[in-house]
């Protein structure tokens, strides 16, 4: 989050105090979210993914889904063509909280490597309770969108080196629940998530959590290992 420089004492005592108060706020709202994350056993949801730098030209849709158990690290994210009109799987990114499978439709090949656990590593596990560790969180009000409140929190990474320099959460007032994720990049670009469904406690079998190399004939494993 900038900085804000202040002209007199009095305004940075002002801006300070409601400062203060937004992150309480922001806490109470994040610690709800992630509470009621971690009762659940495991979480599935449908979403939509805009990619857009318009500096770069580019404006990419995808569709996708999530199933995961944060408990355990495990997780699937399928991806889908969105402009198709059937849409066609094209990425599929496994892990069972020790390995990772990342799955490429078009050159049939699944690339193997060791889970990334750690604060730095892509884990959509951790969506709902990335906040927790290495970032900095600001209440910035609220927003309605179709008759639906939404309240915003601005999350900021406090290592610099990180690609991206925010996290903008939309979080569903009434349902408690995460309503999107918008990510902005250094260079210019912003990746959106959208969830379309959330459907908690979703009954995941330990197979969801594993590349099964039998239904993708002819696949070629490239171990990273």
């Amino acid at each position: 989050m900038k900085k804000l420089f202040l002209l007199i004492l009095t305004s940075a005592l002002a801006i300070t105090s409601a400062s203060a108060q937004k992150d309480a706020d922001a806490k109470v709202i994040l610690n709800k979210l992630s509470k009621q994350y971690r009762s659940y056993d495991a979480i599935k949801t449908d979403f939509n993914l805009t990619i857009d730098n318009q500096q770069a030209g580019i404006q990419e849709k995808q569709t996708g889904t999530l199933i995961a158990r944060s408990k355990t690290n495990k997780y699937k994210v399928t991806l889908y063509a969105a402009a198709q009109a059937k849409p066609t799987l094209t990425q599929e990114i496994i892990s069972d909280g020790k390995s990772q499978w990342t799955f490429l439709k078009d050159a049939n090949e699944v690339q193997l490597s060791d889970a990334d656990n750690s604060d730095e590593g892509f884990n959509p596990a951790q969506i709902f309770t990335m906040y927790e560790k290495g970032y900095k969180y600001l209440y910035t009000g609220q927003q309605k969108i179709a008759g639906k409140v939404y309240q915003v929190v601005d999350l900021t990474p406090e290592d610099s080196k990180k690609s991206f320099f925010k996290v903008r959460l939309m979080i569903d007032k009434v349902k408690n629940q995460l309503y999107s994720a918008q990510i902005f990049d250094k260079n210019g670009g912003r990746l959106n998530y959208t969830l379309r469904t959330f459907t908690p406690n979703f009954k995941a079998p330990e197979t969801t959590f594993a590349f099964d190399k039998k239904s993708h004939p002819g696949v070629e494993v490239v171990d990273l290992r």
